[in-house]
Order: structure tokens, then C-alpha cells, then sequence
């Protein structure tokens, strides 16, 4: 009985056999296969029939053995007739023999054991217990929080909140021993944070928009090109940011990185930050053009011979034309202070007076698509103020011209991005 129990799988073959051999008709010359269907009832299924024999089970092996009548075999068995001796042999089945072992041999040299159905049953149901659901399951239950927060607490697993994180950089970033390595990774930090208004809102609460506005006068022009990027995405769409920024002179030190001879990367950065800064904020764009603003970007744009600072300056200025029409054509009685805001944004009439009118058209001899469309929609905007200009430009309307045959012979194989210059030129000859 012992041996039986260690060895599970050879018990769960035995019991196979059952069910279905007190259930069966027997004969000495028949070949009796057992399989375990353990019927609703258990045990009251063998008192009903009274059958109260015992059953032979012989345990196959590796090898062939004489099969004797009234023997019963495992399910799973092979079983062959031998034609020279007329005998029945039984060995193990593919199945049976994945769970062989010497210690079944053992057992197999010991001879058949000789077991009742009850005694089959009760064996089973003693391992079904023992491997009862309870038992295992109870270990895959969840486990309450207070739990799971006392055991990380053990780990010294702390979760910092973005308020703690924020300061836990700024503090490193404010500390002597910092690197300027360490400083620029705590900068890229930063910029990935501030995305979110709230973070950006808390990181001036904490001191570091001037931290930031520092940096911009840094003697590394790296710190002042990762400054610049952090201050852009921080008032991107903030306007607590935005006002904050005004107030701490962020739109000087902005002009002044711009006038200041720094590297192309610098440049960049710090217009994407003063576009940030003046984009739906009447005050800002109040304050850029009387500081100076469009004097600062001229010099920027006549210095730019690669192109892309020039479809940026010239991006703030159509947008700030198009924030201010916009504005201008509503009609809810709420908007009435945003209209008196806008109106003392007078962005065109200091366009026409500092030469813009001509400045613009010269992106059009660029040979990128993107910039001579800024360049195009810019022209558009600004023709309210410049439409007497442009007439008298004869260089423009010729350069207009050539470019609407190049995009007329392009628009087969784009036809909705090179149609679509291809109207905006159409609309910019019919004001000429």
C-alpha cells in the first residue's frame, strides 16, 4: 500500500480499472482493459451491484509479458497476441513509460497486488484530499494593501511623488558638487516633466523657473540650449507659467540670448521658448514688439542662411496675426476683454514700418516646400499692411510665377500638398 501511494500515477492507473471492471461481464479468456470514471455516488455504486471480488491488476513493464486470463491491465496498455506461443503479452504504453522508473521495477518484481475497488477508492480519495484546492489556492488570493504597504516599507521601496521628484532634481541641480553633465541630465529630466501643467506650475512654486532663466546666461552652451527647451515646454498651453515667466523677466533674458552670438542649436531653442511665451497671450506679444522684439528677430533672419530659424520667426509672426483676427471676429459678450487685449497688438503697422514686407518674400527662394508655404501664408497674412508693397515688387511676382509652373507640373504625383501651394500662390496673385 505504501510503495502504491509514493508512486501517484501508477495508483491513478490502477484505479482506471475500477469502475469499469465491476461493471463488466467477465470471461477467463477475455481481456479486461480498466478505466476510472468515478460515478455520481462513490461507493454506494458497489453496494448496489453486491459485487464484493477482488480484481487482478498486472502492472505492465518496459518488457513483454504473458498476459494470464482474468487479468485486468491498466488503460494506456500495449497489448499484442503472439502468434508463435497463441498468448496474450502486455507491456507499457507510450504514456505509461514517460513516468517509469527503477523504483517501479522494484515494485514489478514483488509480483501483482491484489486490491478491491473499495480499497482503490479510498486511496484516492486520501491523495485528493491531500492535494485539496484549499490548500494551493489560498496562496493566490490578493493581499490587502495595508499588507503590500508594510512589506515595501521593509524593502525600503520608496514611490516619490512629482512634487518630490521635482524637488529632489533641483536641489542636485543647485548643489556645487553637480557636474555639468549631471546638470544637462537633470534639465532632460525636467523638460519631460513640465509637459504636464501641473509639474510646471509646481516648478515655478519652487523656485526653479529662475533657476532655468539663470541658465540661459550660462557660459555653456549646452545649459543654455536645455534651459531654453525646459522654459519652452514648461509655458507651452500654461498660462499660470506664462504670467509667472513675464513676471520674472523671462521675455528679456529671451531677447537677449537672441541678440547675443550663440551657436544655431541655442537660437533655436530660445525661439521655441519665445513662441511659447507670446502664443495667446496678448500681454507678452504687448511687451515683444515694444522691447524690441521684431528688431531682434530681423537681425536673426537676415543672419540665417540655412532657412529653419527663418520658418520659425516667421511662424511667431503669422500667428500672431491669425490670433488676433480670430479673436476679433467673435461675438460673445465674454470674449469683449480679449478683443481690448488684442487691440493693443498693433503687430502689422509695426510690420510695414521695419521693412518685414520685404524681409518675408526672401523665404521663398529657399528649397524647402515647408519653409516657401510658412512663407507663403505669412504673405497672405500680412498683405493687409504690405499689399503696396508687394505690387511694387517686381521680383516677387516673378518668383510667384515660376513657382505656381513648378507646383502645377508637381501635383500629379502629390496632388493635395502641391495643389494646396498651388492656391496659395493663386490667392496671393489675385491681391496683386
Amino acid at each position: 500500500m505504501i510503495r502504491m501511494i509514493k508512486n501517484f500515477k501508477w495508483i491513478y492507473f490502477v484505479l482506471l480499472c475500477c469502475h469499469s471492471s465491476t461493471s463488466a461481464q467477465k470471461s477467463d479468456s477475455a481481456l479486461t482493459v480498466v478505466d476510472d470514471t468515478e460515478a455520481a455516488g462513490g461507493g454506494n455504486d458497489h453496494e448496489a451491484r453486491g459485487d464484493e471480488e477482488e480484481l487482478e491488476v498486472l502492472q505492465p513493464t518496459q518488457t513483454w509479458q504473458t498476459l494470464q486470463p482474468g487479468q485486468a491491465v491498466p488503460a494506456g496498455s500495449h497489448v499484442r497476441l503472439n502468434l508463435q506461443t497463441g498468448q496474450r503479452e502486455v507491456r507499457m504504453g507510450e504514456e505509461q513509460l514517460k513516468y517509469w522508473n527503477p523504483e517501479h521495477e522494484k515494485t514489478e518484481e514483488s509480483g501483482g497486488s491484489l486490491y478491491s475497488s473499495d480499497e482503490l477508492k479510498k486511496i484516492m480519495k486520501k491523495i485528493k484530499e491531500d492535494l485539496s484546492p484549499a490548500e494551493y489556492t489560498s496562496h493566490n488570493q490578493f493581499r490587502p494593501l495595508e499588507e503590500l504597504k508594510k512589506d515595501m516599507a521593509q524593502l525600503d521601496m520608496l514611490v516619490e511623488t512629482d512634487v518630490q521628484i521635482l524637488r529632489r532634481l533641483l536641489n542636485h541641480f543647485n548643489s556645487s558638487s553637480t557636474s555639468t553633465e549631471q546638470r544637462l541630465n537633470i534639465l532632460e529630466e525636467l523638460e519631460y516633466m513640465v509637459h504636464q501643467v501641473d509639474n510646471a506650475q509646481s516648478l515655478c512654486m519652487m523656485g526653479g523657473l529662475q533657476l532655468i532663466l539663470n541658465c540661459l546666461n550660462s557660459s555653456d552652451s549646452r545649459l543654455q540650449e536645455y534651459s531654453a527647451f525646459v522654459l519652452g515646454s514648461a509655458l507651452a498651453s500654461n498660462p499660470a507659467v506664462q504670467v509667472k515667466a513675464m513676471e520674472s523677466g523671462a521675455l528679456t533674458s529671451l531677447l537677449t540670448a537672441l541678440a547675443t552670438a550663440h551657436p544655431f542649436s541655442v537660437k533655436k531653442k530660445v525661439l521655441f521658448a519665445v513662441a511659447s511665451l507670446l502664443r495667446h497671450f496678448p500681454y507678452a506679444q504687448q511687451h515683444f514688439l515694444s522691447h524690441g522684439g521684431l528688431q531682434v528677430m530681423s537681425t536673426v533672419f537676415r543672419a540665417d542662411s540655412r532657412g529653419p530659424l527663418r520658418a520659425r520667426i516667421i511662424t511667431i509672426i503669422h500667428d500672431m496675426i491669425r490670433e488676433k483676427e480670430l479673436v476679433s471676429q467673435e461675438l460673445e459678450s465674454h470674449q469683449q476683454e480679449r478683443i481690448r487685449q488684442y487691440s493693443g497688438v498693433s503687430l502689422l503697422e509695426l510690420l510695414l514700418e521695419e521693412g518685414w514686407c520685404s524681409v518675408v518674400p526672401q523665404l521663398l527662394e529657399s528649397p524647402e516646400h515647408d519653409h516657401r508655404e510658412k512663407a507663403l501664408h505669412t504673405l497672405l497674412a500680412m498683405s493687409p499692411a504690405c499689399l503696396a508693397v508687394y505690387q511694387s515688387d517686381m521680383g516677387l511676382q516673378e518668383r510667384l510665377l515660376m513657382l505656381r509652373l513648378q507646383y502645377q507640373d508637381k501635383t500629379p504625383v502629390e496632388p493635395s500638398y502641391f495643389a494646396e501651394l498651388t492656391d496659395l500662390i493663386d490667392e496671393l496673385q489675385k491681391k496683386l
